[in-house]
């Protein structure tokens, strides 16, 4: 058995503003599994958390002209200067082996919460760039991330005869432009297609699919 000083683990950071949605609850659901699977499973709830998502010059100190955000990145961890809350949050995502984003898809996308907290807390000289490089060399090199989705439509309307695109094409600025890029290996998407289509007996099921997926995590192939 793994003791707490080798058990794997998990970051969590889930966005969605109502904690009954059914994003909410197949995140409780990879959660649960993770645990299930020997993972130590850390949770930022975005929502709850309210860290400002908007990435400007007031969080630094004594700001060069003009503003660069992430030269000033760069210097504030140098000096030692980030904001506590910030590095608090780097220090998760560092601590953990594997990151799973957990979203509602809103305009094809990311909402803005989490988007924001990549800006924020995907610090240049931290996680990329500075003592790192991008990619293999980037700070999270041999570590994996996820997305765990849900869509407005059907899984109909997300292929190549549907109305729009397959949905790893919706994904790919964060498969490849976040995860991929800080040296996360993207893993393939988690998604629950139009769950609120579904009536409560095929939620349950839909949410039995994600525990699934999330039981196989360390064999899920890559994006």
């Amino acid at each position: 058995m793994s003791s707490t000083f080798d058990a794997k683990k998990a970051l969590i950071v889930h966005a969605h503003p109502e904690s009954a949605s059914f994003c909410a609850s197949q995140m409780r659901a990879a959660r649960d599994e993770l645990v299930r699977q020997g993972y130590e499973v850390d949770v930022i709830d975005l929502y709850e958390n309210k860290l400002d998502p908007v990435l400007d010059r007031g969080e630094f100190e004594h700001v060069e002209e003009p503003f660069k955000p992430q030269k000033e990145q760069l210097k504030a961890v140098k000096e030692g200067t980030l904001d506590p809350r910030i590095r608090e949050d780097i220090d998760r995502v560092l601590a953990a082996d594997l990151l799973v984003f957990s979203f509602p898809l809103w305009w094809f996308s990311v909402p803005a919460v989490l988007k924001g907290w990549v800006d924020r807390v995907f610090v240049m000289g931290a996680v990329f760039g500075g003592d790192y490089g991008i990619l293999d060399e980037a700070a999270l090199a041999g570590k994996r991330a996820v997305a765990l989705t849900t869509t407005g439509g059907p899984e109909a309307m997300y292929s190549e005869d549907g109305a729009f695109a397959p949905i790893e094409s919706f994904l790919f600025h964060v498969n490849e432009g976040i995860f991929r890029f800080v040296g996360y290996e993207p893993l393939k998407p988690v998604v629950t297609y139009g769950p609120a289509h579904l009536d409560d007996g095929q939620r349950e099921n839909a949410l039995g699919a994600v525990r699934s997926e999330f039981e196989t995590i360390d064999e899920r192939p890559r994006a």
